[in-house]
């Protein structure tokens, strides 16, 4: 089932300003404010758990909720300000195997760019969330090749570090039992196009990603260039503060204020790759 997000946008304002008391951070009050959102949006019908943490939508844009993650189209850019969705360890069994079947997104009221924009670009057609995200259902496998989450790549971008980033997510996802991701283009005027819809050529990438299993809830972003790299991981993480200063969005806006503040604040890669390089020995 589709449906637009802005259905549910008064709801989450009421949740905010109900959850924004402050707040100690202790393990009781985290699960409350976990316990609280998914409770109230099952009482109005909202089922998908990524839909709770999704950057502050855009009344001028269209959101689109699929089973496995929600997106705001920018129909300038012809592509997705930003894809959100929850991945838990269960979710990464594998379901499905990938299916290259790359099509236009129907549900796109203005249209989606199509295959033909990348056609002889020398641009891969990039996942903004991942296919291997994707895997626990037929379904939502295939709405991932949807043209609504593809964005220009250069294929040493999106086939070395990009992939590194996505492999490494999904490790931190069964880390850390479950994740909140957000993934995105930075999109700006006068960025180079492609094809007859002219679709924008980002010069950079990001990834927000929120955990919010006691003991240690954190945030962390990624910034990456849309081009090939050797550097590691650790050198492209920043605040998600300071990823909202570059994009102008506000990342997981449904937190209180306080706990969103506080988290949104920090930057500390150390707390997200010790415990993941630990493990891997």
């Amino acid at each position: 089932m589709i449906i637009l997000i802005s259905k549910s946008s008064l709801l989450m304002q009421i949740l905010h300003f109900l959850l924004s008391f402050p707040l100690f951070f202790t393990l009781k009050e985290v699960m409350q404010v976990k316990y609280a959102l998914v409770l109230a949006l099952l009482l109005v019908g909202v089922t998908h758990a990524q839909d709770v943490l999704i950057p502050l939508p855009d009344s001028t844009r269209q959101q689109i909720v699929y089973p496995g993650f929600t997106l705001q189209y920018n129909e300038q850019h012809e592509q997705a300000d930003w894809v959100a969705y929850r991945l838990d360890s269960l979710e990464l069994i594998p379901v499905v195997k990938r299916q290259d079947r790359f099509k236009s997104d129907p549900n796109v009221i203005t249209g989606s760019a199509s295959l033909s924009d990348y056609k002889s670009s020398g641009y891969d057609r990039g996942h903004l969330a991942p296919a291997a995200d994707m895997r626990f259902s037929e379904e939502t496998m295939l709405q991932s090749f949807f043209m609504s989450n593809m964005s220009p790549q250069l294929p040493e971008f999106n086939r070395g570090i990009w992939k590194k980033l996505e492999e490494t997510v999904r490790d931190f996802a069964k880390e850390n039992l479950e994740l909140y991701i957000v993934t995105g283009p930075v999109l700006r005027v006068g960025l180079t196009t492609i094809g007859e819809n002219e679709v924008s050529v980002p010069e950079l990438y990001y990834k927000a990603l929120c955990e919010l299993t006691p003991p240690e809830i954190k945030m962390i972003a990624f910034l990456l260039p849309n081009q090939g790299s050797t550097a590691e991981l650790q050198t492209f993480s920043i605040s998600v503060d300071s990823l909202e200063k570059i994009t102008g969005l506000d990342f997981f806006y449904i937190l209180p204020d306080r706990l969103e503040e506080s988290l949104e604040s920090e930057c500390n890669p150390e707390m997200w790759f010790d415990i993941y390089q630990k493990d891997r020995k």
